[in-house]
């Protein structure tokens, strides 16, 4: 219920952002405006996860493409109980990886190529588990659509800036058209407002999937020397852009960026995530992990 409400309050800045420029622009852009968020609300749900797998140029990839991939994709899915959601990759090299889709019937993993180089099998088993925990916890609708609101609201805000002189003065007589100053305001207050949809976003809900992602591998110290391996991975191959889909992934994909932006990181710090794993490994009365991997890096 929790889930279902932040994914109508997302919806909701949407749709407000939206019929808020199409009334700054003009009465004759108000019902553009009305019929632009329904049909963006409508394809936020419904299309949110082919969205955001298409900004990072992810993939799919089949079980003759990577079968030690979808081999413990199958045995983790089971593990949680829901059913094997589809395996994408993403030519990028820095190590790190998200889950997506609106529930788990429909749920993707998508891994980028750096993380099948960096860590071990052992390694990204706990990886892969914190990822199908997001899907067994049914958060991934809500971080997909706020991940897809906040990239809409700061490509409009790049519109604004970009085409505003355009509706500069125009039919002053009847009050329609942007002034400098309101194009100014709109193109500051998007961006801003996709900041604050990603701060939106718990960090609980990280914690949360540590938490089942161990319970599901049966494995916490395999995701804690995961968490600091990538994190070491994102501060040593920082990416540029696209920071509206940066709670989507494991660890921050800026994390090595020294900028505002990590001053809103949607994550908890790593240090806190590692020590809870290190904590909860211990109250656990057995290992899953024993036999696999702890030297190599993993190989499709």
């Amino acid at each position: 219920m929790k889930n279902q409400i932040k994914t109508l309050l997302l919806l909701g800045v949407l749709s407000v952002v939206l019929i808020g420029i199409g009334a700054a622009l003009g009465k004759g852009f108000l019902i553009g405006a009305l019929v632009l968020s329904l049909a963006m609300n409508v394809g936020a749900y419904f299309f949110s996860d082919k969205l955001v797998l298409s900004m990072h140029g992810a993939q799919e990839v089949s079980p003759q493409q990577a079968p030690g991939l979808h081999r413990m994709v199958e045995e983790l899915s089971r593990q949680a109980g829901i059913p094997k959601p589809r395996v994408f990759l993403m030519h990028e090299a820095q190590p790190n990886a998200f889950a997506t889709g609106r529930n788990p019937e429909h749920g993707v993993v998508a891994v980028t190529a750096g993380i099948l180089e960096v860590l071990n099998e052992r390694e990204l088993r706990g990886v892969l588990a914190h990822e199908l925990a997001h899907i067994k916890n049914r958060d991934i609708l809500v971080s997909t659509i706020a991940a897809a609101v906040a990239s809409a609201v700061t490509y409009l805000a790049h519109a604004v800036g970009l085409f505003g002189s355009m509706f500069m003065g125009r039919d002053e007589d009847e009050g329609e058209g942007l002034s400098p100053l309101q194009t100014l305001a709109l193109a500051l207050v998007a961006p801003i407002a996709a900041t604050l949809i990603q701060m939106g976003i718990s960090r609980s809900r990280e914690y949360l999937a540590d938490q089942t992602g161990a319970e599901i591998s049966g494995d916490p110290e395999a995701l804690a020397m995961a968490l600091q391996k990538l994190e070491a991975g994102a501060m040593a191959l920082p990416v540029e852009g696209r920071p509206a889909t940066a709670s989507l992934f494991i660890v921050s994909p800026f994390a090595g960026m020294q900028s505002i932006l990590s001053l809103f990181s949607t994550h908890p710090r790593t240090e806190e995530r590692v020590r809870r794993l290190h904590e909860l490994a211990s109250r656990m009365p057995s290992s899953r992990s024993r036999g696999w991997s702890t030297a190599l890096p993993f190989a499709r």
